[in-house]
């Protein structure tokens, strides 16, 4: 519309010229209208070339953001395929070092497969026939047929259990107070007989402690541990494992250093594990297992002490080794404060604690009215079969603890191991 109006006033303005001078006797009517069409067409070509020239110029201008734009897609394509590589990259990295820590986990329990079969054979042959007789006839009024098992047959049992892969790991909730949610589980291994039976602690130490076995049961719970820790890495929880290691462990000179160079090459573990040690272990560790327990704690592994039976500690001591959990029967706590020689009252125990960065853990808590007293007392976590019972870990495990905000209240009473 615009380019029509502009060509009806050239004619116009190049009519009234020609006009003009034919009235003034310039030029005669016919050069006069030839002048006036000429007119006309100079203008219309000259009104052309400025509109090409503008389209042009527009057209340039189009053409160079083009290629501005093209020039930073390329750009950002390029950047893109450095952090696609990049992240590839890393992911192998990733991969082949979780392939590194796995099959160095596979070959610790490779050896200690074999070092615990050779233990075992080596002890078999040192028991004494007649011995073993004696001990058969005592036992014969046993209520349990694992009670009433001699020496050797019991280490069998455990043999079997072990190449069998009868060997579980049961989990047992720490919960804070008053919320009662979960903040750590600790570890603890059972043995199944071929029967079925569960072979508890109290049953298989009695057997492996005097033979030095406890080193290879406790690095097998350490190695499931491990595992255990890193699935729950992968759901991003913040739950630690306590994990439980025995005083002929911590003596054991030919174990030890080498638990302690396995766990320097897991040290990325050491926010997710703690390692606790019974009083007295602790107590008789003597100069060599307390310089272990403060290169432990300096790979970042905090302690706990549990099984404590007399409260005249030197907490001092036990801060500058590394310890920052304390495990207290819920019955010492209620009752027993005196009969364990506390300098302080149950109330005052977790400020005692608290100036040393130890955390006070009440255990074996059976029901509500110790919970209350528990609260009286400013007590922060606590362990028992109030708050759940020991489980196997099994897949389901790991679907329960993305769901488990709270401890049940209440669970069916039953006795402390």
């Amino acid at each position: 519309m615009i380019n029509i109006l502009a060509f009806g006033l050239y004619a116009i303005v190049c009519a009234v010229a020609a006009l003009a001078l034919m009235v003034f006797n310039i030029i005669d009517a016919k050069i006069g209208a030839l002048f006036g069409l000429v007119g006309v067409l100079c203008a219309m070509q000259i009104h052309g070339a400025i509109l090409r020239r503008r389209t042009q110029s527009a057209t340039s201008r189009e053409i160079a953001e083009l290629k501005r734009a093209g020039t930073q897609f390329a750009k950002v394509l390029e950047e893109t395929r450095f952090k696609i590589e990049d992240a590839r990259k890393a992911a192998e990295t990733r991969a082949n070092e979780q392939s590194r820590k796995i099959v160095s986990e596979l070959q610790v329990l490779e050896s200690l497969m074999r070092e615990f079969a050779s233990r075992i054979s080596e002890k078999a042959k040192q028991v004494d026939p007649e011995e073993e007789l004696m001990e058969r006839r005592a036992q014969d009024t046993a209520r349990s047929y694992l009670d009433a098992m001699g020496q050797s047959d019991l280490l069998e049992t455990i043999r079997a259990s072990l190449e069998e892969n009868r060997v579980d790991l049961y989990l047992q909730p720490i919960v804070s107070l008053p919320q009662r949610k979960l903040r750590h589980y600790e570890a603890l291994s059972r043995l199944r007989a071929e029967d079925g039976s569960i072979i508890m602690p109290a049953q298989y130490m009695k057997v492996a402690g005097p033979v030095g076995l406890m080193s290879v049961i406790d690095n097998l719970l350490l190695f499931r541990c491990v595992q255990i820790v890193r699935r729950l890495a992968q759901k991003n929880r913040g739950v630690g494992i306590f994990c439980n290691i025995s005083g002929e462990t911590l003596a054991d000179a030919e174990f030890f250093p080498q638990f302690l160079d396995y766990m320097h090459h897991n040290r990325d573990l050491a926010a997710q594990i703690v390692f606790e040690f019974d009083q007295s272990c602790v107590l008789n560790a003597g100069q060599k297992g307390e310089e272990s327990l403060i290169y432990l704690s300096n790979l970042g592994f905090a302690l706990s002490m549990d099984h404590v039976t007399s409260l005249a500690l030197d907490f001092d001591r036990l801060k500058s080794l590394g310890f920052r959990y304390l495990k207290v029967r819920a019955e010492t706590l209620t009752s027993g404060m005196a009969h364990a020689q506390a300098a302080v009252a149950a109330e005052d125990l977790k400020a005692l604690l608290q100036r040393y960065g130890v955390n006070l853990i009440a255990e074996r808590v059976e029901d509500e009215k110790a919970v209350v007293q528990l609260l009286d007392y400013s007590v922060d976590f606590a362990q028992g079969y109030l708050f759940g019972e020991p489980r196997p870990v099994r897949e389901d495990t790991f679907r329960a603890i993305d769901k488990v905000e709270q401890a049940p209240a209440v669970v069916p009473f039953r006795k402390a191991v």
